[in-house]
């Protein structure tokens, strides 16, 4: 992919020649340039990126119970994060004894 010079958009190759699709700039194409470019095939995936986890390290708890079969904690680490597309925030509640993570429901 090849970016002009003069503006900024994207190219388009027309023979030997890169042609500007906004303002009609050229310039002449290199092969070595061209081979040089990664592509998506040669893109590698490292995975997932980290998720941060906001109740690491956080002091702030409020009494809640703990929804988990197993665990009898009343109290929770606890984050407001807005809703996507809504206008609206959810709390989510993470267990200070077993680390199981509920939203306010």
């Amino acid at each position: 992919m090849q970016f002009c010079d003069e503006c900024g958009s994207m190219m388009r190759t027309e023979g030997d020649t890169w042609v500007c699709r906004s303002c009609a700039n050229e310039e002449p194409r290199d092969s070595q340039a061209e081979a040089a470019m990664t592509t998506q095939d040669g893109q590698q995936d490292g995975g997932a990126p980290a998720v941060a986890d906001s109740t690491q390290n956080s002091t702030e708890t409020m009494q809640e119970p703990c929804p988990a079969d197993n665990c009898d904690s009343d109290r929770a680490y606890y984050e407001m994060m807005p809703k996507p597309g809504g206008s609206y925030e959810v709390r989510l509640f993470t267990c200070v004894e077993c680390g199981h993570k509920w939203r306010e429901s």
